[in-house]
């Protein structure tokens, strides 16, 4: 179902085998977004916003616009913390360049590639948006400390990002805050961008750390600052459209929607053609729709005919409950889903409360401020759809007109009161149509991600009711750990549970070191419970991989390539983080960066085997399901 992604890997990432890569100098460079969408009226052009004193591009009210171009604040004796070696490889940067001074200094924002003397190159820019956070209309928003330095190609896949600082200084878009990004957030940040991408999770992606020494942010307390250097295909999402719509810019909505399927997508031809069969999560037509439907062609009868702009809008929501079906299938958990953190090409976007859950507790959100539990882990796929719907009112207009989307009249002067009614008609139908898309979608690619995780390769409809299901509840009840018991099943061999004295043995592995927990449970009730589902799963697995050691084998390889041992916990970061901000360490950072972006593998080289188990071990009772703020 990832396959109409824009390329044929993970997030656009290439795995390098073939390319050396090239020097930053020599890196394809682009400025796409900032010379096809609106700038600031205030500072119109680079020079305008260059000759400006750098404190009269604070916070203000940015209209009729989507960016303003901005340059990075100077940091101060900048020191590199640490690099992902695949995001270098999938920019297509050579293996040694970060190592070059004008590898540093860019993404200290210290370097931009603009020239003021002959006011050449690509000036760098922060993006104007809005959003509805946790559920109520924030108004204006935008990149308050993210700004962007030029769009990059790797000349070997042709995939092109957008560079990203993030934590580089203030920008129009920073309201009452100071464009700084604190280093704990940072390290976050830094570590999960990429281990969602190495787990095969939709994502935006980090490039380097960089600490900014002479920084002390005040958030909580006073902190060091940090940059991260991150890139995206795009930093587009749904708020982008919310403030336009807030605004009653429908120039603009229509101008951003045009740029989004011809410069974000593959242009209008790659979106998905009208389902012909209502949709379903069994249909291959739904999981696989047929695409290249010229631009100008309306598909369907009344009242739901679809346009362009509705393939647009359903092509956004498909990508988005692909990356919700990971999330569940991975216990990853966003932890502040406002629409200004919900990309328009579904990838994971804006770490700030983020966790990978540790005990499966579907009401877990570890975002302290979340008091009615409105970002949990079990509402993500709600709340994606409720986003979804902010971005379907947006679009309704487009959406609605239909066949006349391109008509003079319609464009230029808006919409008749004659057409009104059927135009708000065609919308609302077309809207609930996506809606159930939607969760087909989900269910399809959610079931095809599970399956994988617990070993089978056919697929059986009472598998979900049977085994996933089941499997869920006896983790609830248990407190068990969600991704450890994925791990471990991927080496449960099948001949141990032939019989139930075995069954209960190989039942006691998924508990936590301290044994048995969950209110009310015992031991030998556990092991009942777990045993009752392992004897079940032996006979699905069975069917699927036969009963001799060459099949359990194939099948436990096969399993291991879904279920990481290793995934970046709160409780990891957390020590790093007092590791490196406390105790002055660095080669921790590159270690738990070397596990992030191999999670599959059983060993890794990082030095010290004895620290890789104990971060792939039991969590800690007391570092449990830990929360954090939205403060960074």
């Amino acid at each position: 179902m990832t396959a109409h992604f824009s390329s044929t890997t993970p997030n656009g990432s290439s795995n390098g085998a073939t390319f050396a890569g090239v020097s930053l100098q020599d890196l394809p460079k682009s400025d796409t977004f900032t010379s096809k969408l609106p700038p600031d009226p205030e500072f119109p052009t680079p020079s305008a916003s260059h000759n400006a004193p750098r404190e009269d591009l604070g916070p203000r009210m940015v209209k009729g616009a989507l960016y303003t171009y901005v340059r990075p604040e100077e940091t101060v004796d900048p020191e590199l913390l640490g690099i992902s070696p695949a995001a270098m490889r999938d920019i297509g940067l050579q293996a040694g360049e970060e190592a070059t001074p004008d590898f540093k200094a860019l993404v200290a924002g210290n370097k931009t590639y603009w020239d003021p003397s002959t006011e050449k190159g690509i000036y760098p820019w922060a993006q104007c948006y809005g959003g509805y956070q946790f559920g109520s209309w924030a108004g204006q928003l935008g990149d308050g400390r993210a700004i962007s330095l030029f769009e990059s190609t790797n000349p070997s896949t042709q995939t092109r990002y957008e560079i990203q600082l993030k934590g580089a200084g203030k920008t129009p878009y920073s309201r009452f805050a100071d464009g700084k990004a604190v280093l704990r957030s940072s390290i976050r940040e830094f570590i999960v961008s990429e281990a969602l991408n190495a787990l095969h999770i939709p994502s935006t992606r980090a490039l380097s750390l960089t600490l900014a020494p002479k920084a002390k942010v005040r958030r909580e307390r006073m902190e060091p600052g940090a940059i991260v250097a991150r890139f995206a295909q795009s930093w587009l999402r749904i708020g982008t459209f919310d403030i336009l719509r807030a605004r009653g810019d429908r120039k603009n909505v229509r101008r951003l929607a045009t740029y989004v399927a011809e410069n974000v997508y593959s242009g209008w031809t790659s979106l998905p053609s009208i389902l012909p069969e209502p949709a379903s999560a069994t249909s291959s037509s739904t999981v696989n729709p047929a695409r290249d439907v010229p631009p100008e062609k309306t598909e369907g009868v009344s009242p739901g005919e679809e346009n362009r702009f509705a393939r647009l809008y359903r092509e956004i929501a498909r990508r988005n409950a692909i990356t919700v079906a990971y999330w569940q299938a991975y216990a990853f958990t966003n932890g502040v889903l406002n629409t200004d953190n919900t990309s328009l090409l579904g990838l994971s976007l804006d770490f700030g409360p983020f966790a990978f859950l540790d005990n499966f507790d579907p009401s877990y959100t570890p975002n302290h401020d979340d008091h009615a539990l409105r970002y949990s882990y079990r509402n993500q796929p709600s709340i994606i759809w409720w986003n979804l719907l902010r971005l379907g009112e947006s679009l309704g207009e487009l959406i609605g007109a239909g066949s006349r989307v391109d008509e003079d009249q319609f464009v230029n002067e808006g919409v008749t009161k004659a057409f009104a009614p059927e135009l708000i008609q065609r919308a609302e139908t077309i809207i609930e149509r996506v809606g159930d898309e939607y969760k087909a979608v989900f269910l399809a690619e959610y079931t095809r991600l599970m399956r994988q995780r617990f070993g089978f390769v056919s697929e059986k409809a009472k598998d979900f009711d049977e085994l996933f299901s089941e499997a869920l509840d006896t983790m609830e009840a248990l407190e068990l750990d969600f991704n450890h018991f994925f791990r471990r099943l991927s080496s449960v061999k099948v001949k141990d549970l032939e019989n139930e004295e075995g069954r209960k043995w190989v039942a006691g592995r998924f508990f936590h070191a301290e044994g048995v927990t969950g209110l009310g449970n015992s031991e030998e009730g556990a092991r009942e419970r777990i045993a009752k589902w392992l004897e079940r799963w032996r006979i699905r697995v069975q069917d699927d991989w036969g009963n001799d050691e060459e099949g359990d084998q194939k099948r436990e390889f096969g399993m291991k390539k879904v279920n990481p041992k290793f995934v970046p916990r709160s409780w990891v970061l957390d020590e790093l983080i007092q590791r490196v901000e406390h105790g002055g360490e660095r080669e921790v950072i590159g270690q738990v960066m070397e596990m992030a972006l191999n999670p599959f593998e059983d060993a890794w080289e990082t030095g010290d085997r004895k620290q890789e188990e104990r971060w792939c071990g039991d969590v800690p009772r007391g570092n449990r399901q830990m929360m954090c703020s939205c403060s960074s």
